[in-house]
């Protein structure tokens, strides 16, 4: 077992520290991936990779953490969080600038990895894996990981414990999905 899985038990066990030793250590990477699916800062924007990665920390119960059985466990807990803050985030704004309306978009125009994302594509990519997720709640994590919270398809493949090309064809299979749903 990793630190990471070490640390969850000793939090379970409710050994003091545990959740201090468990934010050093798991910090940096969420950091990374925030940094990942924050667009680039503009002055009025209130939303950074630090906020952010503060905000999912406090969602996961911050120093009183839920049982997670291991460090995969715990980042797809940490990708839902993301999603979510940039979710409400993106309804926030868009409620404030478009007075509520919101637009389709192509999922040709929509960035999937590495790249900023736009309130529009966030809500767009929400909406259609809200449905996908009724039909395929497997695949629909592992958008989750890949759009949400940034992980490259080997992450997310261990965070579902599924081999990398079973996570590659549920890739092309969920992006074909939410393609057709968004240009409806």
């Amino acid at each position: 077992m990793d630190d990471i899985t070490h640390l969850l038990q000793a939090m379970d066990r409710g050994e003091d520290g545990a959740a201090e030793r468990l934010l050093t250590i798991v910090y940096d990477e969420l950091r990374r991936l925030a940094a990942r699916r924050l667009p680039p800062s503009r002055p009025a924007d209130t939303l950074q990779a630090t906020a952010l990665v503060h905000e999912v920390w406090l969602r996961l119960g911050g120093e009183r953490l839920p049982h997670w059985n291991d460090r995969n466990h715990f980042f797809a807990a940490a990708a839902s969080a993301m999603r979510s803050i940039l979710v409400d985030r993106a309804r926030k704004r868009q409620s404030l600038r478009h007075g509520g309306g919101q637009h389709r978009v192509n999922i040709d125009d929509v960035q999937l990895v590495g790249e900023s994302l736009v309130d529009d594509q966030v809500l767009a990519v929400h909406e259609a894996l809200e449905k996908f997720a009724q039909l395929d709640t497997r695949k629909a994590e592992l958008v989750n990981l890949r759009y949400f919270a940034g992980l490259t398809i080997e992450e997310a493949a261990r965070a579902l414990d599924i081999s990398a090309p079973t996570a590659k064809r549920w890739w092309a299979y969920a992006r074909a999905w939410l393609a057709q749903e968004i240009k409806l």
